[in-house]
């Protein structure tokens, strides 16, 4: 039996690789991965890597066991991934695997935006499965934020249209932690975890922690979500994810991304890595 990660090259896949590797022999620990040099770190730290490609539903035949713990790291391309998690939720059931744990999205069967329509699809695909399964619903990541932040230092805004709303985030580094516990502990099994940040901030807040942290005066821009969409545009997004990311501030707004369950800090058994800090690390890392 090992525990097996897929998408382990990707951002949250690593992650919880590195978590896992602080209580399990690397032996125990299997990678699933599309390209054999970008593991290579991984391998030579002794974990197994597994090459398979989530559009290949032949290349997943041989990637699990029997009696293996999965973790199903959601595809990032939008618009594939209910057609790509449908090939591995049937390999994991082909292999009998122990357990199927997916990163899906806070609130699951009620988040009622875009991005979250393949999440609803694959917990119903896994539901139907019969797998034994553990549903992690992953709030919005901090990063999502703190990742752009070169632009806002540029224009001193953080422009959305969320208005008020407000967002219990939680570092990726909390949500691999969290990931990590189900894959190595007892009780988990049938559960669905509502994974969010321990505090809710609005956008107005990220502005004056963002100019707190960088000395810069910041502040935040609420736009309609038309101008919102033409911005994203000009910026160089495609269209369809200008429209997504639109209709999740939108989701902000009502409050969809506010939850905090307090699921997140049980799981990993401290309290969740605070906003202040993970923007101090980003404006740190440059």
């Amino acid at each position: 039996m090992s525990i097996v990660v897929t998408g382990a090259t990707g951002q949250l896949g690593r992650l919880v690789i590195e978590q896992l590797l602080t209580t399990v022999p690397a032996d125990g620990i299997a990678a699933v991965v599309r390209s054999k040099e970008k593991a290579a770190s991984l391998a030579a730290r002794g974990v197994e890597i597994r090459i398979a490609d989530y559009d290949r539903p032949e290349t997943l035949a041989d990637v699990f066991r029997a009696g293996d713990r999965v973790l199903l790291v959601s595809g990032s391309e939008i618009g594939r991934r209910v057609a790509q998690h449908t090939a591995v939720i049937a390999a994991a059931k082909a292999a009998g695997v122990a357990q199927l744990a997916y990163t899906g999205v806070l609130g699951g069967p009620d988040a009622d935006f875009q991005l979250a329509a393949e999440h609803k699809v694959t917990e119903q695909l896994i539901l139907d499965s019969d797998l034994p399964y553990t549903l992690l619903r992953n709030g919005w990541y901090t990063e999502n934020y703190t990742a752009n932040l070169a632009p806002v230092l540029e224009h001193g805004a953080v422009v959305a249209n969320a208005g008020d709303g407000r967002i219990a985030s939680a570092s990726r580094a909390d949500l691999a932690a969290a990931a990590a516990a189900v894959l190595t502990g007892e009780g988990h099994l049938g559960a669905a975890y509502e994974l969010s940040g321990d505090v809710a901030w609005s956008l107005a807040e990220y502005a004056a922690v963002v100019a707190a942290a960088t000395g810069k005066e910041v502040t935040y821009t609420n736009v309609p979500a038309a101008t919102h969409r033409e911005i994203l545009v000009g910026a160089g997004l495609p269209e369809g994810l200008a429209a997504i990311l639109v209709d999740v501030d939108e989701a902000i707004g009502r409050g969809l991304l506010a939850g905090t369950s307090g699921d997140l800090a049980r799981l990993i058994g401290r309290p969740t890595t605070p906003l202040a800090e993970t923007v101090a690390a980003a404006v740190s890392a440059g």
